[in-house]
């Protein structure tokens, strides 16, 4: 296939700042390697943090590897990639690879100025983030809705202007009586004075509280103690009936043996009594 704009692909990325030289002959047959590498350049270019995972080794990850990177263009630079062409990795690719380029080169003479002005290592040498122009879109659009709903909320305020003055000029032509405002200060301090009084009470609320508590740990522990000497009391004192027990158990096991055997036997001899009838009734037979 023809690859239009072939010279403005190589022209942008060498202004980039790609390392390597792309050649025609690079997509004269499908090169996925090529592609996978130049895509995840760039996505690096417009957000060095992304996470987008270079693994191309099979096909299934190929295919995730072009999903990922058309959704990565879509969702932060608004760029529609054609994934079918992508994974040609063939001329075709180079359309959609001049899509994301044509963006970056267009930024970066935007921020930078001129190109042809800028020697050929500066232009090599160039560093552009868009990621940080993003994020400086998203600033600015919250600041917007913070704008729109602040001029809400002053707009409504500034309605209340009018009844407002009256209330503050009647306020401010009155005068200053002594008493009244020592009146108000009176009640404004034995306020402050209730508040502190209600603090410390609770202050010396938690202080009892902390007392009776460390008095039923404390008393807790004693009782734990206590339990547990009687327990080992208890595992040290030998119960009377064991030596009777320990003999009536060594009996039980000898008895059971004898049982065992007489099992044994008697099973032995009901076969060979089966064996017998069934002799009995073939020679009869």
């Amino acid at each position: 296939p023809a690859l239009p704009h072939f010279s403005d692909f190589t022209e942008m990325m060498r202004a980039l700042g790609y390392p390597r030289l792309i050649s025609m002959e690079n997509f004269h047959t499908p090169n996925f390697m090529l592609v996978s590498e130049v895509l995840l350049w760039l996505v690096k270019r417009y957000e060095p943090q992304s996470d987008i995972a270079g693994d191309v080794e099979t096909e299934q990850d190929r295919v995730f590897f072009i999903k990922a990177v058309a959704q990565f263009m879509a969702t932060k630079a608004h760029i529609k990639l054609n994934t079918k062409r992508l994974y040609q990795a063939d001329g075709y690719a180079v359309k959609e690879l001049l899509k994301v380029t044509s963006v970056l080169y267009g930024a970066m003479n935007t921020q930078g100025g001129e190109r042809a002005e800028l020697p050929e290592e500066d232009s090599s040498k160039f560093k552009f983030d868009l990621g940080s122009k993003i994020a400086d879109l998203k600033a600015a659009r919250q600041l917007a809705s913070e704008i729109t709903s602040k001029g809400a909320v002053l707009y409504d305020l500034l309605g209340k202007e009018v009844e407002l003055r009256e209330a503050r000029t009647e306020s401010i032509a009155r005068p200053l009586e002594i008493n009244e405002a020592e009146k108000v200060m009176k009640i404004a301090i034995n306020s402050v004075l209730e508040q502190v009084q209600k603090t410390k009470d609770m202050l010396n609320n938690v202080a009892l509280d902390e007392a009776n508590l460390e008095a039923k740990i404390e008393k807790r522990k004693l009782e734990l103690e206590r339990s547990q000497k009687r327990l080992q009391t208890l595992q040290s004192v030998r119960p009377a009936f064991m030596d009777e027990y320990e003999k009536i158990e060594e009996q039980l096991r000898e008895q059971y043996s004898i049982y065992l055997e007489k099992f044994r036997n008697l099973t032995y001899m009901e076969q060979l009594l089966d064996d017998h009838r069934r002799t009995e009734q073939e020679m009869f037979e």
